[in-house]
């Protein structure tokens, strides 16, 4: 006898499958916060991690100019991986900020470097801050790129009453004023 697919089995399946997919999926995000924790033991909690808007496009360009032709370089901050565990004194973080440039026509070279800060805070104190520069190294066949930075482990100072999630990590690129000034005026 030959074998057929019940029409309603597929749909049925599909469903079970799309329901479990949020549940799945949050699985798959605690994974990311998770360490070396004891089977018993709840992942630990994670700071926030945040792109501040206003910094996370690098646009440089020649003089004052404001056509394509003076672009000298156009990056943005694409993601930022990172995990946690607990640690001796709170909890580790590791990340990896994720950029793409863009040498534009104004470039008299192949090699830049994207300047970028990062930034762990408790509510409005700054608990740590440091600045990065991660080269770009433009193939001769290439004018755009995706620049990995170093990894960077961080230690939030976390206890029981006052968890991970309560800090945030900031990371933007590091703006000349005119920098800034032409991120915000792109925005309006």
């Amino acid at each position: 006898m030959p074998m057929t697919a019940e029409p309603t089995r597929l749909p049925r399946i599909a469903r079970r499958i799309a329901a479990a997919l949020p549940a799945l999926l949050a699985m798959a995000a605690l994974a990311g916060c998770g360490g070396s924790t004891k089977p018993e033991q709840f992942a630990p909690a994670c700071p926030q991690l945040k792109v501040i808007k206003d910094a996370a496009d690098l646009t440089r360009v020649r003089g004052q100019g404001s056509d394509i032709t003076d672009l000298i370089l156009q990056a943005r901050i694409a993601s930022i991986p990172g995990s946690c565990a607990e640690a001796k004194g709170g909890v580790k973080t590791r990340i990896q900020v994720i950029m793409e440039a863009t040498r534009g026509p104004a470039s008299s070279s192949r090699s830049v470097e994207l300047p970028y800060l990062v930034t762990v805070t408790l509510g409005e104190n700054i608990i740590e801050q440091q600045y990065f520069a991660s080269p770009a190294d433009f193939p001769a066949n290439a004018d755009r790129m995706a620049v990995a930075g170093e990894e960077i482990d961080l230690l939030v100072p976390a206890t029981a009453e006052r968890p991970a999630s309560n800090y945030t990590i900031y990371v933007s690129f590091r703006l000349t004023a005119a920098e800034l000034a032409f991120n915000r005026k792109a925005r309006r």
